[in-house]
């Protein structure tokens, strides 16, 4: 299995890189968010791998991050997601923040990207949510006791809200659950967006 890459960049396309190592250019197919993470060409650069053997050929996937590889591996394991799908998701966020949004059950975040219908959206949120939850770490942990406000709040700042934007759009939103408050503060924003 070949599990790290280093070498000189040779290339970079919108969806994959070569990578020049001992001599040998291994092309591997990358995430938007790994692109932004390559260094330009001729700079040496170091990526984490997961290789897929099929009947007919050998696919090399390149990851920035060891976080990045995991969520793509856990995408994989979510029934209709392939890997062109995973590395689509990927591209709509940082690790961090689709580990929120699954957790935080945003379906929204997932809808928007290409690919992903309504029941994938949603098989990726149910399917991986107890995992996302555990991956992470240091981000929102859900406790006994957090309100659904303050836990809504916690999903926009990890979205990229700051805090008195998170407390505005919460101040206005409707519903119990964390989901529709955070699905209400979106709308909201959007709206505000739109004026």
């Amino acid at each position: 299995m070949i599990a790290l890459v280093r070498g000189e960049v040779a290339s970079r396309q919108g969806d994959s890189v070569v990578v020049m190592c001992a001599g040998v250019g291994y092309r591997l197919a990358i995430s938007v968010q790994t692109l932004s993470a390559v260094p330009p060409v001729g700079r040496e650069a170091t990526l984490h791998t997961h290789l897929i053997v099929r009947d007919d050929a050998l696919q090399l996937y390149g990851f920035a991050s060891e976080e990045e590889r995991e969520l793509f591996l856990m995408l994989l394991g979510v029934q209709a997601v392939g890997p062109k799908v995973a590395l689509a998701v990927l591209g709509g966020g940082t690790v961090a923040e689709l580990h929120s949004a699954i957790a935080l059950g945003d379906s929204a975040r997932f809808l928007a990207v290409p690919g992903v219908g309504k029941r994938t959206a949603e098989r990726i949120i149910v399917e991986l949510r107890e995992k996302a939850g555990e991956a992470l770490g240091d981000g929102i942990v859900v406790r006994r006791g957090d309100s659904p406000l303050a836990l809504a709040r916690e999903g926009l700042v990890e979205l990229g809200f700051s805090l008195a934007e998170a407390e505005a759009l919460l101040a206005t939103s409707e519903g119990e659950s964390v989901e529709e408050l955070i699905g209400s503060a979106l709308r909201a924003s959007r709206e505000r967006a739109n004026r």
